[in-house]
Formats: C-alpha cells, structure tokens, sequence
C-alpha cells in the first residue's frame, strides 16, 4: 500500500535525496558550493599548515627572530582578484538556479494536468484550498496534509502552489520536493514543484511563527493519478451523515466549535481552524504533531494544550459525556 511505503520512507527528509527537478537543482547548487568553499579550505590551510613548517623556529637557532618581508603586488592582486572571481561566479549560478527553480514548471508545457492550490498559513496548522486540477475547477478545502499527484513517462502534473499568510509570516518548506518560500500577510507567493515518486514527504514551517513554531508541520503524499483522482471525489463529498451519533453532532453544533470549524454540510462554517470535514481520513492531527488515534483525538477534545500548548483552541471545560459524545461524531467523518 501507499502510506505502507511511505511510512518507510518517513525520516528521510535531507536536501541531498531530492524527489523532483526543482530540488535537484537546488541540490546540484549545494554541492558545488560546498565544492568550492572545500577547496578554499584545503588551499588556504595547505598555505598555513606549510607556513607553520618553513618557517618554525629551530631550538638550537640563537640568532633571534627571522627577517620581515612587507608587501607583495601579486599576491595582493591575487586574494583580492581570486575572491572577486569566485563571488562573482557563485552569483551567476544562484540566479541561474533561482530562475530555474521559480520559472519551471510555471510555464503552461502541451500534455501537462497541473494542480493549483491556494495555501494559507495559520498559527499553527496549513489550510489547503484546492482550486483545480487537470484544468477541472475543484473547489474544496482540507487542511495539513497536501495529496498530490505524481507525473509518468507520458504526462507531466505540475502541482503549482499559491503561498498566503492569515495572520504572521511563516515559510513552507518540503525538502524533497523544492526550496523555502515565505508566507508574508498582505502578499502571495508561489511555489511549483512536479514529482515521478510517490510517497510521503516531510516539512517544516521554517520561520519562527510564535510558540508552536516547531511543531507546525508539513506532509505531502504523493500518489499515482489513479488515487489522487480517487481522493479529490472523496474529499469533494459532504460529511458523512451518521444517525447513530446524532447526540454527538448535535453537542458540536451547540458549541463554539462552528465558529472556528467547518464540515460541509452543517451549520459549522468556520475559517480559523482545521476544516473537519474529512478529518479521520487524515494520518495525523495537530498539524502533524500526534498521529490521529482515538486516544490522541480524545485528549485533544478534552485540552488541546495538553498536546499543543499554547494552541489557539481553548479547552471548552465539557462534561465527560459531552467530550465522548463529540469524538463518536469527529470519528465518523471520514
């Protein structure tokens, strides 16, 4: 199975495996840097470490301190001229990288099903507006994890993502898959990136957003164009209607859970937290933070905090009852 494979391949999450064209290239950019500031080292401390032993006192030598030699034209216009060379060099590659990185795939190519979606970071969870896929208008909203397709031998499916902030300045960053890209309120940005490989990847909100900066995480499953296809029918339909937690729901819909949630369908329509339409269908809650089980879902329910302290959502101090009732409902919403 999918998440099977993808489970396995969970902590590799380092710049050096990329998984699409536009994080090789960035990769590729790495190593030469790293190359060069290598042999920067190796020269400089060869001329250091041979300084050392030419010209390293000898005991029996009395005749005091060796002679001063001041000045030297070449070799003052070689570290400034060889410096100048190698930052003006670097310059040119980064650019060149850069424009790589942002013009390709943004260019419409003939044969390509390019995914748009609209990301929106939040104090500490990303909301996920899915507006078209294969020139077909969506129009569904998920939250912390990002389902893509993955592109073959015959067809190219871009995923091109446009990057907003709803209240601070946060970054998205999948290593895998591409470079950082700010998320800066009253701005949107945009990130593209294509992938042949399916599985999960990892990432990391990767600039400091407040108290759970470090717990607002990134997944992205890649998946063949069968089961992407598969899951956008799936997460387009309503909440399941399930008469056997009629308590449950009621309870949800009688607190201030609808001012914050939404789940298609009902009265909760809500544009500050996680949309809970298809929340079991998702492997973690929390942003990532916990995988998504009964008992993780049910402390949450009972205090947020005890999971994700300082999270926006209060504990709402529910009777026993209340709490078991509304995770019944939360669980049939798949």
């Amino acid at each position: 199975m999918l998440m099977a494979a993808a489970d396995a391949r969970m902590a590799d999450v380092s710049i050096f495996s990329p998984a699409s064209p536009q994080a090789g290239w960035i990769v590729d950019l790495a190593i030469l840097t790293l190359a060069i500031i290598g042999i920067i080292f190796l020269v400089v401390e060869g001329v250091l470490f041979y300084s050392v032993w030419r010209f390293r006192r000898n005991k029996s030598d009395v005749s005091g301190e060796p002679a001063q030699v001041y000045g030297s034209e070449p070799i003052e216009i070689a570290w400034t001229a060889a410096p100048t060379m190698i930052v003006f060099f670097l310059v040119l590659v980064t650019t060149r990288t850069l424009w790589q990185v942002e013009a390709s795939p943004v260019k419409p190519r003939e044969g390509d099903q390019p995914l748009f979606v609209t990301v929106i970071g939040h104090q500490w969870w990303w909301e996920y507006r899915y507006d078209s896929y294969d020139g077909r208008s969506i129009g569904f909203i998920t939250a912390n994890e990002l389902h893509i397709p993955i592109g073959d031998n015959q067809t190219a499916r871009p995923v091109h993502l446009t990057l907003q902030s709803g209240d601070v300045c946060h970054s998205y960053w999948v290593p895998r898959l591409g470079g950082k890209v700010d998320l800066i309120p009253g701005r949107t940005n945009l990130l593209s990136f294509e992938t042949t490989e399916p599985g999960l990847y990892l990432g990391q909100c990767a600039e400091y957003c407040g108290a759970q900066h470090a717990n607002m995480m990134l997944r992205v499953v890649a998946e063949p164009a069968a089961e992407f296809e598969a899951w956008l029918a799936q997460q387009a339909q309503p909440a399941v209607e399930d008469a056997a937690v009629a308590e449950g729901k009621a309870a949800f819909l009688a607190n201030s859970c609808v001012n914050c949630h939404r789940i298609s369908g009902t009265l909760a329509d809500g544009n500050a937290a996680p949309d809970l339409t298809h929340l079991m269908s998702r492997e973690t809650i929390a942003a990532g933070q916990v995988p998504n089980t009964l008992k993780n879902l049910r402390t949450w329910v009972h205090d947020p905090h005890e999971i994700k302290p300082g999270v926006l959502m209060p504990a709402f101090g529910l009777s026993e009852q209340e709490e078991e009732q509304i995770v019944e409902y939360l669980r049939t919403l798949k």
